[in-house]
């Protein structure tokens, strides 16, 4: 019988993280900051041997919250979403593109990566489940996601996945709020919303 359990990132299971987003153990990955930082912030990280990237967010798995959750599979890393307060996330919280629609103190779904050999398993849902019981534990009132709306048919361009698409999250209960000036990969992306309950409950 499969076992699945969804952890937060902590210095204890940083290696389980790069087993899923960077597995070939590219020092120059982009460590789930594209977002985190200004992409001044992020190319200025990368001048050296690309380990200040690493060490950034090893260094924000040491705070509370957590920068993202690693889904498990049978006890095996398979899948990572990166999330957090929007208020926290530079690029989101200064986007021109991506609007605040409102003051509600939103957290943001920003990243999902199921690892090679766990597709087509289930493994995004899990990762959504997780994402709504930490916010909601730690007292986000509901949570956003910006994914790509797929013309029809069309596969999105892996290189772009990371932000998931509408259906994805429409499934998972998500309701479209604005469609917004932010595209990825020639693609329009949407402001989507989960209400949460208090305490994941």
């Amino acid at each position: 019988m499969t076992t699945w359990e969804v952890r937060p990132l902590t210095s204890g299971n940083f290696g389980d993280f790069g087993a899923v987003a960077n597995p070939r153990g590219n020092p120059r990955h982009c460590w789930c900051l594209a977002y985190r930082l200004t992409g001044r912030d992020v190319a200025e990280l990368g001048r050296g041997d690309g380990g200040e990237r690493e060490g950034f967010l090893r260094g924000l798995a040491r705070e509370d919250p957590a920068p993202g959750l690693v889904a498990y599979r049978d006890g095996e890393p398979a899948g990572w979403v990166g999330m957090g307060p929007r208020d926290t996330v530079p690029r989101l919280a200064r986007s021109r593109v991506i609007p605040r629609v409102d003051d509600v103190p939103v957290w943001s779904v920003f990243c999902l990566v199921v690892r090679s050999g766990f597709r087509r398993q289930g493994v995004t849902g899990r990762l959504l489940d997780g994402a709504e019981e930490y916010a909601a534990a730690h007292g986000a009132p509901c949570l956003e996601a910006y994914p790509v709306e797929p013309r029809d048919g069309q596969r999105v361009n892996s290189a772009f996945a990371y932000v998931g698409t509408t259906g994805m999250f429409e499934r998972a209960g998500y309701r479209r709020v604005v469609l917004t000036d932010s595209t990825s990969d020639g693609l329009p992306r949407w402001l989507v919303r989960k209400d949460l309950a208090p305490d994941g409950g």
